[in-house]
Parts: structure tokens; sequence; C-alpha cells
């Protein structure tokens, strides 16, 4: 038998939302006439827009015809996708050239697959707590894991230790799980430390489309010097409702060079379009075209609309959460809430308190890092009814 990769021996045995799930179905099992409400996982439930549907039945009518067909695409996405991104980063006065921009099926696969371009012996550097998906990519890879403490002291927007060297970097800004949000001066530290240390950060932006205080950066090329030093991921799933139609994009500047052993120069950019055109066929055409539709005018007013209506529902949690006078983040620059647990209670203690006692789901902060111990995630992708509900429970348990 093949020898198989015993870094898998030090994950978790369980995804931490699968882990959810099992508990929610066990529930159900146990008492099937109790509602369950879910604020947990970070899954949509507004419809397409009609726009973005629009553009998938012409697209799928074009597949139908022979004269308008068409087989494999280009690995690195269609250039009129392309293009449509570009424009959407115009408008943060980001210029990106449509070679730097990668069509996926979503910024979860790709801040995963990136680490098939470095070193084994790149140490990492990622901030607690933190979507999973960071961590558990590079433990299979056997890279050495640094963790920068996020706590309610330093808002969960930890910042460099220049006494601690990291070749690679993750930041998620809007963060998931805490809803934090960098600002420009505070992503001007972490680009300054990226050059100092030859590092490159790999920037989760897919929760940029809820940023609206105008302060705030959308992307990190708005950060002079980043395109030397970063690659961003960003995402359709909530922006405008792609959790189930994927599709996502990479950007992988040019300037982002190192030297091999021998001396070769090697370009980030070009060794991503080569992993790309091996391991992976492309987004469907259909899936693109309806994409693209995202971002024209009608497009993007939908998706804002459908934006407006989840943060109406952060709102509702976390006014809650302000009237009880519980600790909190998020719902504001972001579609999750994450606050204190009541009661002196740790986060999977809470998450079963209030699965059993108001049939809320909720996601435990201890998924997410060590500092999540004590700590919980809502979010906003339910219904307005449904939320409201939620919370009229959530506040029962609280009296």
């Amino acid at each position: 038998m093949a020898d198989f990769n015993e870094k898998f021996l030090d994950l978790k045995e369980s995804y931490l939302f699968s882990e959810v799930a099992k508990r929610v179905s066990a529930f159900q099992q146990r008492e099937p006439e109790r509602s369950v409400i879910r604020l947990g996982i970070g899954d949509v439930t507004l419809p397409l827009g009609k726009t973005v549907v629009q553009a998938l039945h012409s697209a799928a009518d074009e597949m139908g015809r022979a004269e308008s067909f068409r087989g494999y695409g280009p690995e690195q996405g269609y250039d009129f996708l392309r293009e449509a991104i570009a424009g959407h980063y115009q408008s943060f006065g980001v210029k990106l050239d449509t070679n730097e921009i990668f069509v996926s099926d979503g910024a979860k696969s790709d801040t995963g697959n990136i680490t098939d371009l470095f070193s084994k012996d790149n140490t990492v550097l990622i901030p607690d707590p933190v979507y999973p998906v960071y961590v558990d990519t590079n433990t299979m890879n056997g890279r050495k894991i640094v963790y920068i403490n996020g706590t309610a002291e330093n808002d969960f927007l930890p910042m460099p230790d220049r006494s601690v060297h990291a070749d690679i970097i993750y930041i998620c800004s809007p963060n998931n799980p805490t809803g934090a949000c960098y600002n420009r001066a505070q992503l001007r530290e972490w680009v300054n430390y990226a050059l100092e240390n030859d590092a490159v950060i790999l920037f989760d932006s897919a929760y940029e489309c809820f940023i609206s205080d105008s302060d705030l950066p959308h992307s990190i090329y708005e950060i002079e010097g980043a395109e030397r030093c970063a690659v961003e991921f960003c995402s359709l799933s909530k922006t405008a409702g792609f959790t189930g139609t994927r599709c996502g994009y990479t950007v992988v500047p040019k300037a982002i060079t190192s030297k091999s052993a021998n001396g070769m120069e090697m370009s980030l950019n070009k060794m991503w379009n080569r992993r790309q055109c091996t391991k992976f066929n492309g987004v469907p055409y259909i899936v693109q075209r309806a994409a693209a539709a995202v971002f024209s005018e009608e497009g993007m007013s939908e998706a804002r609309a459908m934006i407006a209506h989840y943060m109406e529902n952060a709102k509702v949690i976390s006014d809650t959460m302000t009237e009880f006078g519980i600790r909190y983040t998020g719902g504001i620059n972001s579609p999750y809430i994450w606050f204190e647990c009541p009661f002196g209670m740790d986060s999977w203690q809470f998450f079963d308190f209030l699965l059993e006692k108001a049939g809320v789901v909720g996601t435990p902060g201890a998924g997410f890092g060590q500092n999540g111990n004590n700590w919980f995630r809502l979010t906003a992708f339910n219904n307005k009814e449904n939320t409201v509900e939620a919370m009229r429970r959530f506040k029962e348990l609280m009296k």
C-alpha cells in the first residue's frame, strides 16, 4: 500500500460545519416537532437576481445551438468576465490588468489551492480566530503555522509583531468570523510588514460588498505597494447569492516575484496560471455569463438590494446584543455578528443551550480558534421573519 499523507492526522477529526450539522440533525431526530432557525453557516437564502437568471437562461440557450455552443473555455476565465471584474475594481480606484484576474469556483478553493505555489518550508502567519480552511489546508501540507491573537482588546484586528517573521500571511477583511474590518492605516502596516519580510499576503475579501463605511478599503490594492506583496481572493457567493452557483475570482499581480535557489526569477502570476491550466478546467460558460451580469448596472442594483436585506437582519441581531449589554463585533460592515457567550458558558456549551432551549443554530467560536472559546457567531443570511423570531427566542433566554 502506498504511504498516505500523515499530516492529515494533525487535522481535527471533523470539519467545524460538519460537527454543527451533526448536532442539529441529532436534535431534530429527538424533537421532530420543534422548529429550528438556522443562523449558523454562512449560506444565503435569497434567490438569484432577475438579471442573473436571465443571463443564465440566455447562456443555456446558446449552449443548445450549434452556432453558439462552447466546449472547453479558458482556464483563466472568459475575457468578458475578467473585463467586468476589472471594471468593478476601478470603482475602488484600483486598476488591474485582466491577465492578473483568474476566475474560479470560489474563494474557499483558491485560498487553499494557492498553497501549491509555496515551499512547504515557509512559515504561515494566521490570525486566531480565523476561517478554518486557512489552517487546515496548510496543516495538510505540513507547514509551520504561527498564530497572531485577535481579542476583544484589539477589536479582533491583530496587528503585525515585528519580532515574528512570516513568509505567508492570511488576512480576511471584513473578517469571518468576527465581522471586524481593517482600516487603511492598519492595512498599510500589514503591507509594510509583508514588504519588510519578503512575505506574501493572502487577502480574503469575500465580504467586501458589505462594507458601507466609505473610509474603509474594499481591496488591499487600495494600499500603495500591495501589488508587490498581496494576492486577493473574492467571491460572488455573498455578493450575489452564488453559494450554489459557484463563481469567484483571484487577483495575482504580475509584480510579485521571487528568486529561485539557482537565481532564476519566478513570477507568482505565471506560476498560478500554470497551476490552473494543469489542475483546473475553468468555470462553466453559463455561470460566467451569469457572473458578468452581476457587474452590470442592473445586476449591481439587485445585488445591493440583497445586501441591504441581510444587513437589516444584522441590525436586528446587533440591536439585541446592545439591548442586553453583550459585547460584540460585526453587524455594520459585515453580515456576521460575533458576540461573547452569556452566562459564562464556553461556545459549545452555548451552542447546545441555544439549540435545545430556543431552537436557534449558531456557530461556536471555538471552531475558529482558541480565542473563540467564549465567543459565538450568528449570521444575517436568513429571512427577516426568521431572524426576528430567532431574536425573540434569544431575548426569552436572557430574561
